[in-house]
């Protein structure tokens, strides 16, 4: 695969151009108000990897936004590798933020990325991760370097939980059937050191509303009489966690996975500053539980977080009310060994627990999926670590990550495969925020580094 370098140098400017289309497109799951936009996505994706050399594409509908599926296989007897990614993006919200309209993509220049990187939404968290493998097939096929089966599983609900992924692979097992499965939905440490992660966290999202009095009243009147659901949900989310941000909910780390003093030193040994960490988020300080590092605050801890809350009035000027209601959007990520519909449970149970009689509590679960390990004696981690060590000149260093995709260990339930995430991405892409990017030195060193997986997953297997 000597070509594949100048391959990608000679196509990179219209490698950049068709992901900049791409992602012109709001293809936004959360909102149904997009629903014309996702199927166009969709078509664009379906487009793009029959241009690529896939014999066989089709949308299939589910009963919710489709999944674009893919084939080329080349012989039967050969491994099959199945990719999987997301065409759906995050709402771009809060508009104001962002430098340049989110679905508008620029390229500028960066300290971090001196070759430019695409400022768009979508543009790292998937589309760009994504569509390197859409690109890497192209190369495969048109310099016939393909040397086994490759499928194709893009979705688009992977930001509002894959509710409807589950029903498509269960429907779908023998089209899905693979060796390998193969994500790049996560990130790297930084260009100079490349990394796999090995690990997810699982993740509880839920919605909660406190409703006091039966309308809003005027808080002249009211107030100091009458429960005010902002007050009472505030200090109800506050007792969520203790003085040390350790979580209160009774049971909640009975069967988090502890891990070793020589695995945690292990973890230790990946790059890291501390002071650069705070400078690029622009913080005084670190904040999280005691008796752990930032790293691992991040990766191998539960955490709980409020991700948004409202109520009352919030116009401009000034309206002294006391609101009817109060709510609030909470996530838990997980970690191995906690089943996540056993902590939205718990999590219910405890904030009924705390509510006053003053108010009237409901809790919406949302979605949630599990945490997912990958070993690193597998065939798959150990054909992604060649590949990197091919195009970076350097060993990756597996990692955890703090993120979450739901859907992961529900791949290796129901497909008895395992999962390999080879991500580009760098944890300053600003990904779910204003202004997500993506470098493009990352998005063609992806393109440059996938085909060096298939080749040696292939020997790897020959082998067994």
């Amino acid at each position: 695969m000597q070509d594949i370098k100048t391959y990608v140098d000679q196509d990179k400017d219209r490698f950049v151009q068709e992901l900049i289309e791409l992602l012109k497109i709001p293809s936004i799951s959360a909102d149904s108000n997009y629903k014309k936009d996702m199927l166009k996505t969709a078509k664009a994706v379906k487009a793009s990897l029959e241009d690529a050399g896939c014999e066989k594409v089709e949308i299939c509908k589910t009963p919710g936004q489709p999944v674009v599926y893919g084939e080329k296989i080349i012989d039967s007897s050969l491994p099959t590798v199945l990719v999987y990614g997301h065409y759906d993006v995050q709402p771009p919200d809060p508009l104001e933020l962002w430098d340049n309209p989110p679905f508008e993509p620029v390229i500028k220049n960066t300290e971090i990325h001196p070759d430019g990187a695409i400022y768009a939404r979508g543009a790292c968290d998937d589309k760009g991760q994504m569509y390197m493998h859409v690109k890497a097939l192209e190369y495969m096929t048109k310099n016939n370097e393909l040397p086994c089966n490759i499928k194709f599983m893009i979705e688009g609900e992977e930001e509002v939980g894959s509710e409807h992924l589950g029903w498509f692979i269960e429907n779908n097992k023998e089209k899905l059937a693979n060796d390998v499965i193969l994500i790049s939905d996560t990130g790297i440490i930084s260009k100079d050191t490349p990394s796999i992660t090995t690990g997810l966290r699982g993740l509880s999202y839920i919605e909660v509303e406190v409703t006091g009095p039966n309308r809003d009243l005027h808080s002249g009147l009211y107030g100091g009489a009458v429960g005010n659901p902002i007050n009472i949900l505030s200090k109800m989310i506050a007792s969520l966690t203790d003085e040390n941000n350790h979580i209160s909910i009774p049971g909640f780390y009975d069967n988090v996975e502890e891990l070793t003093s020589e695995e945690r030193g292990k973890m230790a040994e990946a790059p890291y500053n501390e002071e650069e960490y705070k400078n690029k988020l622009k913080i005084k300080d670190v904040y999280g539980e005691a008796g752990y590092s930032t790293l691992e605050r991040a990766s191998i801890r539960p955490t709980l977080d409020v991700n948004g809350i409202w109520g009352g009035y919030i116009g401009e000027g000034a309206k002294t009310v006391l609101p009817s209601k109060a709510f609030a959007k909470i996530s838990m990520r997980l970690v191995p060994n906690q089943d996540w519909k056993e902590i939205t449970q718990l999590f219910k149970n405890y904030f009924d627990q705390i509510a006053p009689d003053a108010v009237t509590v409901e809790v919406k679960p949302h979605h949630g999926g599990y945490a997912y390990v990958t070993p690193i004696d597998n065939p798959g981690y150990q054909a992604a670590s060649k590949a990197y060590e091919e195009t970076f000149g350097k060993t990756p260093i597996p990692q955890r990550s703090g993120g979450s995709i739901p859907i992961v260990s529900l791949f290796e339930k129901e497909l008895k495969s395992k999962i390999i995430l080879m991500g580009f991405g760098l944890d300053t892409d600003a990904i779910h925020s204003p202004n997500e990017h993506f470098g493009i030195w990352n998005y063609l060193k992806g393109i440059e580094t996938i085909p060096y997986f298939y080749k040696y997953f292939t020997e790897l297997k020959k082998e067994e």
